[in-house]
């Protein structure tokens, strides 16, 4: 069983390693169980584990989360041998206040009606366990005859 102390302890690592890495890959799981990854600009991540993104409420990807809240969110940054994955559940959140507080004028080239825009919406991926690590470059070494 995990403890909250090493709980806050993983997230905390989590957050560490996705600081400066501002796009994840978000995969849900379609009708029919196939797996459907897209790009997100992660807006916040949170000392909880909780992942913000802003996405449009009649997207796919909403849909899809509506029918099952399970998700993959990953991040990596090979320059520096970074990869993180994050398995949880995510929910759509119409929080006004929420959405004025992670507007950025940039995401009027995704939602040209800026905060008026009624099909704007937020999603937050809650962490069931992150799996975080780093590879050393050795590992990325080719092998012996390949």
């Amino acid at each position: 069983m995990t403890t909250r102390t090493e709980q806050g302890a993983r997230h905390a690592r989590l957050n560490e390693l996705i600081a400066d890495i501002r796009i994840a890959m978000l995969t849900t799981a379609t009708a029919d169980g196939s797996l459907r990854s897209r790009p997100m600009a992660t807006q916040r991540a949170e000392a909880d584990g909780g992942l913000w993104f802003f996405t449009r409420a009649e997207a796919a990807k909403a849909e899809e989360i509506r029918a099952n809240p399970r998700v993959n969110v990953s991040y990596a940054e090979p320059r520096e041998n970074r990869y993180v994955s994050v398995s949880g559940t995510a929910a759509l959140v119409r929080d006004r206040r929420m959405i004025e507080e992670l507007w950025d004028q940039l995401y009027r080239a995704w939602f040209p009606r800026g905060l008026e825009d009624p099909d704007l919406a937020l999603l937050r991926s809650t962490s069931s366990g992150p799996s975080t690590g780093t590879l050393p470059p050795a590992r990325w070494r080719r092998s012996p005859g390949s």
